[in-house]
C-alpha cells in the first residue's frame, strides 16, 4: 500500500471525527452557550449544509490547482474550521466555524478519490479509495467515541482543539508523503461540468440521496433506539456506536475488492441487503444480542455502498472525473440530512421509534430501482456501439471492466 493513502486516511480521519461528534456534544454546547439541545442542532446542520455547498464550490474554484496543492489547501482550511469552532465566543460563531469546516469536506473527499486511484496499477483503484475511507470508518470507532468522552469531561472545546491537531498531523502528511499528481492536459471547469451533466452520473447521484438516506434514517436515531427499544442504558449509547463503526469498518474492507472486480453487482447486492436488514431490524431491536448483531452488519452494508457509488460516478465522468467525485459527497450529505428528516417524520406520526427502520428500507429500494434501471440504460448503449473516449495522450486512467454493466 502506497504510504499516500495512509496520509489521506489520516485526513479522513480527522473529518469523519469532526463530522459525527457534534451529534455526541449537543447537551455539552447547548449548556455552556446557553441554549437548548435543538437549538443546538442547528450545528449539525451548519457543517452538512457546508459539505453541501463546498463540494462543488471549491472544487470548481481549484480545477486548474494540482491536486496535492488542492489537498493541503482544503485541509488548510478544515484546520482554520476547528480552530475557529474551538475558539467561538457565542453559538452565532460556533455556528460559522461548522460551517467553514464543512466546506472542505466534500472537495477533499472527492480530489483524495481521485489522487487515490492514480497512485495504484489497473484493477485496484477501488480498493485504493476504500483505503482512504477507512480512515472515516474508524473515526466512529475510534475518533467519535474518544471524542465525546474528552468533550464530556473536559469541555467541547477541547474536542475542538484535538481534531484541529489531527488536521495539523494529516496537513503534514500530506505534505510528506502525497506524490505530486499532474493535471491531466485537457481538464477544465467546461469540462467537469459537462461531465457533472452526464446521465450516468446524475443517475449514480440520485442513487446515493436516495439508498444512503436509508442508512441515516436510522444512524440518526440509533442512540434513542437503544435506550428506548433494546432497553440499554444511556452508558452503552457509545457501544452502540462504536459496533455501527465496526461494521463499517468491515464494510469498507468488502468493498474495494468487490467493487474492482464486479462493480454494478456490488452496488446491486448492497442496497437489496440494506432494505432487508433495516426491515429486520424492525424486529430484532427487541432482542439484545440480536439487535447488536443487526446494527453492525447494518453498519457493513451501509458502508458497502459508498465505494461502488464513487467508483460509478468517477469513471462514468470519464476524463473529467474531479468535479463529479465531489458532488457524490453532496449527494451523501443530502442523504443525511432528508433521511434523519424522513424518519423523524416517522417517529413525530407516533408509528414509534422503529419506523425510521422502515422508512429507510423503502428508501434503499428506491435507491435501488434507480440503480437497476441506470445499469439497464448502461447496458443498451454499449450493446449499441463502442462510446469513444476523451482521454488526452499519455494520461492514465482505469479502464471501465464489462462487468460494470
Amino acid at each position: 500500500m502506497p504510504l499516500a493513502l495512509l496520509a489521506l486516511a489520516v485526513s479522513a480521519f480527522g473529518i469523519g471525527t469532526t463530522e459525527f461528534v457534534m451529534m455526541g456534544l449537543l447537551p455539552n454546547v447547548a449548556d455552556d452557550l446557553g441554549t437548548s439541545v435543538p437549538t443546538a442542532g442547528y450545528l449539525v446542520s451548519a457543517y452538512a449544509i457546508g459539505v453541501v455547498l463546498g463540494a462543488p464550490l471549491l472544487t470548481a474554484v481549484g480545477s486548474r490547482i494540482p491536486r496535492k496543492r488542492m489537498l493541503l489547501l482544503l485541509m488548510g482550511f478544515f484546520v482554520v474550521g476547528n480552530l475557529a469552532s474551538a475558539l467561538a465566543p457565542g453559538f452565532g460563531w460556533l455556528l460559522a466555524g461548522r460551517l467553514l469546516a464543512g466546506l472542505p469536506h466534500g472537495a477533499f473527499f472527492g480530489v483524495g478519490a481521485v489522487v487515490a486511484s492514480r497512485l495504484v496499477e489497473e484493477g485496484r483503484q477501488a480498493r485504493a479509495v476504500a483505503t482512504m475511507f477507512l480512515g472515516l470508518t474508524v473515526a466512529n470507532i475510534v475518533g467519535v467515541p474518544a471524542a465525546t468522552l474528552l468533550g464530556q469531561h473536559l469541555g467541547w472545546r477541547a474536542t475542538f482543539l484535538v481534531v484541529t491537531v489531527i488536521g495539523l498531523v494529516a496537513l503534514a502528511a500530506l505534505a510528506r508523503l502525497v506524490p505530486y499528481v499532474p493535471l491531466d492536459a485537457h481538464q477544465s471547469l467546461g469540462r467537469e461540468l459537462r461531465a457533472l451533466g452526464n446521465r450516468q452520473v446524475l443517475l449514480g447521484l440520485a442513487t446515493a440521496v436516495f439508498g444512503f438516506a436509508g442508512v441515516f434514517a436510522v444512524y440518526s436515531y440509533l442512540a434513542s433506539m437503544t435506550t428506548e427499544v433494546m432497553g440499554f442504558g444511556e452508558s452503552s449509547v457509545t457501544v452502540v456506536l462504536a459496533l455501527f463503526g465496526i461494521g463499517m469498518t468491515l464494510g469498507a474492507l468488502a468493498a474495494g475488492p468487490l467493487t474492482d472486480r464486479a462493480l454494478r453487482p456490488t452496488l446491486y447486492l448492497s442496497l437489496a441487503t440494506l432494505a432487508v436488514v433495516l426491515v429486520a431490524f424492525r424486529f430484532t431491536a427487541h432482542v439484545r444480542w440480536a439487535a447488536l448483531v443487526t446494527v453492525v452488519v447494518l453498519g457493513a452494508v451501509g458502508f458497502l455502498t459508498t465505494t461502488p457509488l464513487q467508483m460509478l460516478v468517477m469513471r462514468k465522468a470519464k476524463d473529467a472525473p474531479t468535479l463529479a467525485s465531489a458532488s457524490n459527497h453532496s449527494a451523501f450529505n443530502l442523504a443525511n440530512a432528508g433521511g434523519a428528516w424522513l424518519g423523524g417524520a416517522a417517529i413525530a406520526a407516533g408509528w414509534g421509534w422503529m419506523s425510521p427502520a422502515l422508512v429507510g428500507a423503502v428508501l434503499a429500494v428506491v435507491g435501488l430501482l434507480i440503480a437497476l434501471v441506470a445499469g439497464r440504460m448502461d447496458a443498451s448503449g454499449a450493446a449499441r456501439g463502442p462510446r469513444s473516449r476523451l482521454v488526452a495522450k499519455g494520461t492514465p486512467h482505469p479502464r471501465e471492466p464489462a462487468s460494470t454493466h
